[in-house]
């Protein structure tokens, strides 16, 4: 049966340095004979979180569903299926975008957090997929862990999915040109990444 890998993308943009990177993990994955799947958050209905608690009250290891009708839920399915996922986004003011938060956000349903708790718990502790995560920026590349929250941002979003991180690629000075390129070294590097997940 051939490794599934789903890609959730948080660029406002088709084509971007970050549409590449992901793109060029994507083909190294399928190299090996894995199944991909993207879901650009730009295209997708996607809901602000009303934090209504809803999808944590229930107890129980399984993920609770969000009862607000948008293209979430699908999104999630297809996750739950796969054997690794690609988390990807650009920096914006010192973080991953909107687009991405707001999804970020509305993984609330693989927590468990009854009104009488303080805080959120994970409704399982498994890792049952891989994940490699992805940010690019304007600034050098080996200052996105320290100088922004995209980092944990990504990481977060990972443990929500039950994803362990098997590689990270912080891609830097993307700035300069409208629609930036990607050095050759670096889209080799995505496809040995992509390679790792399938």
């Amino acid at each position: 049966m051939s490794t599934r890998v789903v890609a959730i993308v948080g660029s406002y943009r088709r084509g971007g340095a970050t549409d590449s990177a992901v793109e060029a993990i994507l083909e190294g994955a399928r190299a090996k004979g894995a199944v991909t799947q993207t879901f650009r958050l730009k295209e997708q209905h996607l809901e602000f979180c009303k934090n209504c608690r809803a999808c944590t009250q229930l107890p129980g290891e399984e993920r609770c569903k969000c009862g607000q009708e948008d293209d979430l839920e699908p999104m999630l399915v297809a996750i739950d299926a796969a054997d690794a996922v690609v988390l990807a986004s650009p920096v914006n003011y010192y973080n991953v975008t909107a687009l991405f938060r707001r999804f970020l956000e509305r993984l609330l349903g693989y927590t468990y957090w009854p009104w009488e708790q303080n805080g959120p718990v994970m409704r399982s502790k498994l890792q049952p997929r891989k994940a490699v995560l992805v940010a690019t920026a304007g600034m050098p590349g080996f200052l996105i862990p320290f100088a922004t929250g995209a980092s944990r941002a990504l990481r977060l979003a990972a443990k929500m999915l039950g994803a362990k991180p098997v590689g990270r690629m912080w891609i830097g000075l993307m700035a300069g040109e409208q629609q930036p390129m990607l050095p050759a070294r670096t889209l080799e590097r995505a496809r040995r990444l992509g390679m790792r997940l399938a």
